[in-house]
């Protein structure tokens, strides 16, 4: 077996780590000095020449040298990565699979002792307020250290080295890959790991029993596989099965729900586990804020969409005859687990589509996540295995899931101003009155976000507001993901009618999230011809064989 050890520089990952490799006879790997012999240099001198970007590509071959984790049962290697090696997403992919992690915790006063004292100057101590760097930095990287078992470093080595030893006998059931606690909940993503995510949470939450909501489909796909992984753990599961898709989103399935609720006895303090996705998590969201006057819940996301998208922000919600989602709550989620290998059977447009609000989020400004999905878009699209193999749907899962967490913290109830939860409505009120004109029969959401995207790219270029390179780099991702380009039968002044009732109005005007070079600006004054202009053009198609 392998042993990772993560923590902040100073944290002792080194003398801890060689301490333990020779105990065990294994091999003590610190991937910095690797990389200096590699690069014929020291880190310093690397970063003073090829600046960060050329020493985490350093890191990251380094890491990928590394193969896969030695399965057996003695310990072959302790490896301890650079502070920041975790940071990249796929660098935590290659390293925590099939690997023991261990996170040597130490508080920031004693790190900043540590680093003083070190023979060699740390730029994280130069300069003013080194404390405060390091506690902002702890607080940035604990999501990440979290992910292994937390080791008292301020004890004695010997002492240290036995905490860690105690955690080379642990089992290892999937990978976790990030573990936060926010204000709207705990987030977890992994891979195969959804029971063991789901115990730690039902746990953390007093739970005597799970009790699980699902629909036929996500329960019959992953349902039962998470429930024997529960009963395995020790636990009583209970089901509560909703119809699939809208059908879920009626009052007297709720009603129907609650009762059922009410015949196990549920108490207030209660979690309820929602299997399935969006379609599955707003009506199990709003039985859960509904019920006793509000339960705790927990995610578990089954589909692309949901795990980056829907299943963040604590919107629950139900139809009426007269509209969707018309009745509902913010009800944030305990926890939500997202477990990657959940996503591997769905169908290839479910994927697809799923992309178009993953784009969404590139084009807010993230450009790492446009980096990646230009490189491996199409064949996370295609739902092809290697694009699950070599980590990239677990790095989109997290770049754009996290990037969601970090909007709606700061704006939890769309009650911010420009720069806030509303900048998600990227592309949405043209998919939303493409939607409606559909009937939402045709069209799957993240099919018309990218319609939307097009549209609104299109109107910022015609207002000045959108670089054309910027547009064009939009519209070829968007064309590398086959999104947005079929031509659609709806009329045009049909759609244009249906933005004047999107929801995103203040002081009776509509405001559009337009992009930017680097981001996005809110407007409400965009007169109708461009508009009009747009909505017709999406509702053409794009050109066969487009720019890539």
């Amino acid at each position: 077996m392998d042993l990772v050890l993560v923590g902040l520089p100073g944290s002792g990952k080194s003398a801890v780590g060689r301490r333990v490799a020779s105990r065990h006879g294994a091999s003590f790997v610190d991937l910095d000095d690797e990389i200096e012999a590699q690069a014929g240099r020291s880190v310093q001198e690397i970063f003073a020449d090829e600046g960060e970007a050329g020493f985490r590509r350093r890191e990251r071959a380094v890491v990928t040298a590394l193969g896969l984790a030695d399965p057996g049962a003695k310990l072959r290697r302790v490896i301890a990565p650079g502070g920041g090696a975790i940071l990249d997403p796929r660098n935590r992919w290659e390293l925590f699979r099939g690997r023991r992690v261990a996170w040597l915790d130490v508080r920031p006063e004693v790190i900043a002792q540590r680093l003083r004292r070190s023979p060699v100057v740390r730029p994280l101590i130069a300069g003013p307020d080194p404390l405060g760097r390091i506690r902002a930095l702890a607080a940035a990287r604990e999501r990440f250290y979290s992910t292994g078992a937390r080791i008292n470093g301020l004890a004695e080595v010997s002492g240290v080295v036995s905490q860690v030893e105690a955690v080379l006998g642990s089992p290892t059931t999937g990978t976790t890959l990030l573990h936060a606690q926010t204000p709207i909940g705990e987030i977890v993503i992994g891979d195969g790991m959804a029971a063991i995510g789901l115990d730690g949470a039902l746990r953390r939450l007093g739970a005597r029993r799970a009790i699980l909501v699902s629909e036929p489909g996500a329960w019959g796909a992953v349902g039962e596989g998470v429930a024997e992984g529960l009963r395995a753990q020790g636990w009583t599961v209970e089901l509560v099965l909703l119809p699939a898709g809208e059908d879920a989103k009626r009052m007297p399935v709720i009603e129907d729900a609650a009762r059922q609720l009410a015949r196990l006895r549920v108490e207030r303090r209660e979690p309820l586990v929602a299997i399935g996705g969006g379609a599955l998590g707003d009506p199990a969201g709003f039985l859960a804020a509904a019920y006793l006057r509000g339960v705790p819940w927990i995610g578990v996301p089954t589909t692309l969409v949901a795990q980056v998208d829907s299943s963040i922000g604590g919107k629950t919600g139900v139809d009426l005859p007269e509209g969707k989602n018309l009745l509902g709550a913010f009800h944030q989620p305990a926890a939500i687990v997202l477990d990657v290998s959940l996503l591997r059977t769905l169908p290839e447009r479910q994927l697809r589509a799923a992309l178009g609000e993953i784009a969404k989020m590139a084009a807010l400004g993230d450009e790492a996540l446009f980096t990646t999905l230009e490189a491996d878009g199409e064949a996370i699209a295609r739902g092809d295995a290697a694009a699950f193999d070599n980590g990239a749907v677990a790095e989109v899962v997290e770049r754009a899931g996290w990037a969601k967490v970090e909007v709606v913290v700061a704006d939890e109830r769309e009650q911010g101003a420009a720069g806030g939860r509303i900048t998600l409505n990227l592309g949405h009120t043209v998919a939303h009155a493409l939607e409606a004109v559909d009937g939402y029969a045709n069209l799957l959401h993240g099919e018309a976000v990218a319609y939307g995207l097009r549209a609104v790219t299109r109107i910022g270029v015609a207002l000045g507001v959108t670089p054309p390179e910027r547009a064009a780099r939009i519209e070829r991702l968007l064309n590398r993901l086959d999104l947005g380009r079929t031509p659609l039968p709806y009329p045009v002044d049909a759609v244009v009618e249906a933005t004047g009732t999107d929801k995103k109005h203040a002081g009776g005007k509509l405001r559009w999230v337009l992009p930017t070079a680097d981001g996005v600006v809110v407007r409400d004054d965009v007169p109708a011809e461009p508009v009009a202009a747009a909505v017709a053009s999406v509702l053409a198609g794009a050109p066969a064989g487009g720019a890539r």
